[in-house]
């Protein structure tokens, strides 16, 4: 079984979005039993439902969306998930303060599996939830077929 763990700041918007766009396209490819998927935030001040923009944008792709409450990434998660994947360049140096060191190379930018490697915007500030659907789409494609390449 693949171990995934998506990571942004607060585990409500971004992170969210990728774990159930995720869970949708292994579920889509009937691949589903080979996954195990989740999602977390460095900061550990969330404990909240996924936000409102998010829900709202993953129900308009006809996205199914778990009742999630958000929550801090924790040192076990480096033991458990085989891949630990951040929406920016700051989540992966708060991802390191939490983890320590990634002597296993299990920590990914989602947008390093693309042609194009950049950050994810938060749309908690920008309000743009549509783009944020997009580059996060666009990052799980790449990635699915990093996977396809290696394992399934």
């Amino acid at each position: 079984m693949i171990k995934v763990l998506f990571v942004c700041l607060g585990n409500i918007c971004r992170s969210p979005m990728a774990e159930y766009i995720f869970k949708d396209m292994v579920k889509k490819e009937g691949i589903e039993e080979k996954f195990y998927i989740d999602s977390a935030g460095t900061s550990p001040d969330e404990e909240s439902p996924v936000y409102y923009g998010t829900r709202k944008k993953l129900q308009q792709m006809g996205i199914k969306c778990g009742n999630h409450t958000a929550r801090k990434i924790t040192k076990q998660d480096y033991e458990t998930f085989d891949y630990i994947i951040a929406m920016e360049e700051k989540n992966i140096v708060n991802i390191k303060r939490i983890v320590g060191e990634d002597k296993e190379n299990k920590i990914y930018k989602l947008l390093d599996f693309t042609d194009n490697p950049r950050d994810i915007a938060d749309p908690w500030y920008t309000g743009n939830f549509d783009k944020t659907y997009d580059d996060i789409t666009e990052g799980l494609e790449g990635f699915m077929k990093y996977l396809k390449k290696i394992c399934c």
